[in-house]
C-alpha cells in the first residue's frame, strides 16, 4: 500500500480506510463499556469513548504506515488510546487523589506493551472496582496484537520508555493540586540534563502524547528494525513532535481548564507572545527532526494536519481571543495546514 505524501491523498485514505476501521473498533469497546457493572466506571468509560473519540481517529492514521497490517495496527491504536483516555477521565474527575492509585491504574499502559505480563487489579487503591473485565480486555488486546508484529521486539524498549514518561506525567499532574507543580518540577530535574533548553511544563507536554508509541507500532508491523532506525523514529517524535501536539491540546482547553481549575501548561508562559514564540519554536524543531525519518513527507503531513485539527475545534472557533491566536498558528503552518484546517472545520460541522 502506497503511503500518502500529499494532503488530498492522505485525506482520501483517511476517509476510505482509516475512519471506518477506527469507528468499528470504537463501537466494539463502547458495547463492552455499556456492560460495566460499576456505575462510576461505566460512566467514565462511556464518557471517554464519546468525548475523546477523535484521539483514536487521529492516532489511527498511523495505520497507513503498516501496509497489509493496517487493520491490526489500528485495532492496537484504538485499544491503547482507549486505555489512555479512560484513565485520564478516572484521574481528572476522580473519586481519589492518591498517587499510588494513579500509579496502579497506569501500570495497565505498561502491561499493554508487555506481552506475557499478567494483568492485575488496577483498581485496588480505589473504591470503584468492578469493571466487568473492561480494562483487562483492553490490555490483553494490545498484548495479543503486539506479540504478532514482526518488529515489536526491536521497538519494545523505546515504546515502554515513552509510555513511562506518559505515565509519570499522568500520575503527577492529577494528585492534590498543591503538590502537582512541585512533583512535576522535581521530575523534570531528573531529566533536564537531556533537555536543558526546555521548561518543566514544556517537558511535561512532550511526555503527554501517545503518537510516538503509535508510530513505533506501525513500523513494527512491517518487519524487524535495526537500532539506528529505532533511534531516528524516537528522535523524530520525542520531544518536539509530541510537545507540539500536547501544547496545542492545552491551548484549546484553556477556558475549560480555567473554569475547572485544572492544570494547563499554557498558563505558565509569561504572556501570549512568549507562548506563540515557543510553539513556533517547537513547530520548527519538529520539522527539523521529521526530516531524518523514513517516509518523512507523511510525518510532515501528520504534523500539519494536527495543527489544523486542534485549531478547527469549536472551543477555538467560539472563543474570540483563542481564534485570533489560532490564525497566527495556521499562518506559520503554511498552505497544507490551511487545507487540513478547512477540511477539519467542515468535517466537525457535518
Amino acid at each position: 500500500m502506497k503511503i500518502p505524501t500529499t494532503p488530498w491523498t492522505l485525506l482520501y485514505k483517511i476517509y476510505r480506510d482509516v475512519l471506518p476501521d477506527a469507528h468499528d473498533y470504537l463501537n466494539e469497546w463502547r458495547e463492552k463499556a455499556k456492560k460495566i457493572p460499576n456505575e462510576e466506571l461505566k460512566q467514565q468509560a462511556l464518557s471517554s469513548l464519546k468525548d475523546k473519540a477523535f484521539h483514536c481517529e487521529g492516532g489511527a492514521v498511523y495505520g497507513l504506515l503498516a501496509g497489509k497490517e493496517r487493520c491490526k495496527t489500528i485495532q492496537f491504536i484504538v485499544a491503547y488510546q482507549t486505555i489512555s483516555d479512560y484513565l485520564d477521565n478516572l484521574c481528572d474527575r476522580s473519586t481519589s487523589l492518591e498517587e499510588r492509585d494513579f500509579r496502579e491504574l497506569h501500570y495497565s499502559l505498561i502491561h499493554a506493551l508487555t506481552p506475557g505480563a499478567e494483568p492485575v487489579n488496577y483498581y485496588r487503591y480505589r473504591n470503584d472496582q468492578d469493571d466487568g473485565g473492561f480494562l483487562t480486555s483492553l490490555v490483553r488486546t494490545c498484548q495479543d496484537i503486539l506479540q504478532d508484529l514482526p518488529g515489536f521486539k526491536d521497538v519494545q524498549y523505546a515504546m515502554r520508555e515513552l509510555a513511562g514518561y506518559y505515565c509519570d506525567l499522568q500520575v503527577f499532574k492529577h494528585v492534590e493540586k498543591n503538590r502537582r507543580v512541585e512533583l512535576l518540577e522535581k521530575w523534570f530535574e531528573r531529566h533536564k540534563h537531556n533537555w536543558p533548553l526546555m521548561t518543566w511544563y514544556e517537558f511535561s507536554a512532550c511526555a503527554g502524547s501517545t503518537l510516538g508509541i503509535f508510530c513505533f507500532a506501525a513500523y513494527a508491523a512491517n518487519g524487524p528494525m535495526d537500532q539506528e532506525r529505532v533511534r531516528l523514529l524516537k528522535a523524530g517524535y520525542f520531544p518536539w513532535f509530541q510537545g507540539l501536539h500536547i501544547l496545542l491540546d492545552y491551548f484549546i482547553d484553556q477556558e475549560e481548564d480555567r473554569i475547572e481549575d485544572d492544570l494547563n501548561f499554557i498558563f505558565y508562559y509569561d504572556n501570549e507572545e512568549k507562548m506563540v514564540e515557543r510553539i513556533r519554536h517547537m513547530k520548527d524543531k519538529t520539522e527539523e527532526s521529521i526530516r531524518g525519518l523514513p517516509d518523512w513527507k507523511f510525518h510532515q503531513l501528520i504534523n500539519k494536519g494536527l495543527i489544523a485539527i486542534y485549531l478547527a475545534d469549536k472551543k477555538v472557533q467560539e472563543h474570540k481571543e483563542l481564534k485570533r491566536t489560532a490564525k497566527r498558528f495556521i499562518r506559520f503552518g503554511g498552505l497544507p495546514t490551511m487545507f487540513f484546517y478547512l477540511n477539519s472545520w467542515m468535517y466537525r460541522r457535518a
